[in-house]
């Protein structure tokens, strides 16, 4: 393998997850001539965190993670890359489980993908990483940074791959120690890499569903934690149409897995009502209920403070929905209120608002409260 000299003295350790983009990432560092080392991150173990609970009758399948290892461990070895093996379980669980449990207690749909890159990828890993003299951390996302007297978070060149909605929650700080080797690469030629390294996940399947539960059936996984509460599933009208297993397992905008037939459009969710545990459904995806046009974000970050009062710029209020132009307005407590351009669908409490201008990713704030105009939304 062909190595630039230029970089052979700065140390980078790259997360070595076991997929496509993280080692096609390792191939880059090494042919750009780093100082190149891996981890592999252990962040979820069943049986220690059903310890955590006092349930030991708690049955999961086991957790796809050593198959990822091994895979990792396959991908280093080939390459002449040193790969570290390092636990998370508990800082995942303090610091991005709980969180995502709180939040399903509060009937709404958090992302852990942004918790886990905030406080583990970019933080325990980080962390980790200077302990064992590393100058630079590499992560295999589709987003691109740049260094200079600020540190900025840059959409990836694969507009269908962009990973930065999950990025959002990460400080000018944490970015300074970043490198994304395949954020100017788009998907085919990252697998087309893997390929003429002749590396055996050049064809492995992404990754899909919440980071920790894997291919596993999300209602099953969760009800293991929180207790389910069926109920009615109504109407705007009120009218009873069906059951629900309990309004946490749904989110607005839904349509997969209600179980309502008849006649006319397909049923959609456009609301819940937590006090009389009813999930409000509708037919057609042009329901009122499901339109917003200003919204209330908490624990607002902004990677380097660099959005004016009243500025106009884009967001993403769900990952892959295309920007949506709005105005932003600083309130109180670390609290921003967003108004859009236009009504926008199915914008849904626990999950992320993220704001751009341009090819630029400025931060992201929780979703917390919903209106239409002065009407707020039962989300």
């Amino acid at each position: 393998m062909k190595k630039n000299q230029n970089k052979k003295n700065i140390k980078v350790i790259l997360g070595l997850s076991g997929g496509v983009d993280s080692a096609s990432s390792l191939i880059k560092l090494i042919e750009e001539g780093y100082d190149v080392e891996a981890m592999f991150m252990r962040n979820w173990d069943s049986a220690a965190n059903n310890d955590y609970l006092g349930n030991p009758t708690i049955n999961e399948d086991v957790c796809p993670q050593e198959k990822d290892y091994m895979d990792a461990l396959s991908v280093a070895n080939k390459l002449g890359v040193k790969l570290h093996r390092v636990d998370f379980v508990e800082e995942y669980w303090n610091d991005v489980f709980e969180h995502f449990l709180e939040e399903y207690r509060r009937n709404r749909t958090p992302n852990p993908d942004i918790a886990c890159n905030k406080f583990i990828k970019f933080k325990s890993f980080l962390d980790k990483a200077k302990e064992l003299g590393a100058d630079y951390i590499a992560m295999g996302h589709y987003a691109r940074v740049i260094h200079s007297d600020k540190h900025y978070l840059l959409r990836g060149l694969d507009a269908n791959k962009d990973q930065t909605y999950f990025l959002s929650g990460l400080t000018s700080e944490q970015l300074k120690y970043a490198l994304f080797p395949i954020g100017e690469m788009e998907k085919p030629d990252v697998r087309a890499l893997a390929t003429k390294y002749d590396l055996d996940v050049a064809k492995k399947k992404d990754s899909t569903g919440v980071c920790f539960i894997g291919e596993r059936n999300f209602k099953e996984f969760l009800s293991n934690y929180i207790p389910a509460k069926p109920g009615n599933m109504v109407t705007v009208d009120g009218e009873v149409v069906g059951r629900h297993d309990g309004v946490m397992y749904y989110t607005i905008g839904q349509r997969k897995g209600l179980g309502i037939g008849g006649p006319g459009e397909a049923w959609f969710v456009v609301g819940k009502n937590a006090q009389k545990n009813e999930l409000i459904v509708g037919q057609g995806d042009m329901q009122d209920m499901l339109f917003a046009n200003r919204v209330i974000l908490t624990d607002v970050n902004i990677i380097n403070n660099d959005i004016e009062e009243g500025e106009h710029i884009t967001a993403k209020f769900r990952y892959r929905q295309p920007d949506v132009g709005i105005t932003v307005h600083f309130l109180s407590d670390n609290k921003v209120e967003v108004i859009t351009d236009v009504p926008t669908k199915a914008i849904t409490p626990g999950q992320a608002c993220v704001f751009y201008r341009g090819e630029y990713c400025l931060g992201s704030g929780t979703i917390d409260e919903v209106y239409m105009n002065d009407i707020k939304r039962n989300y």
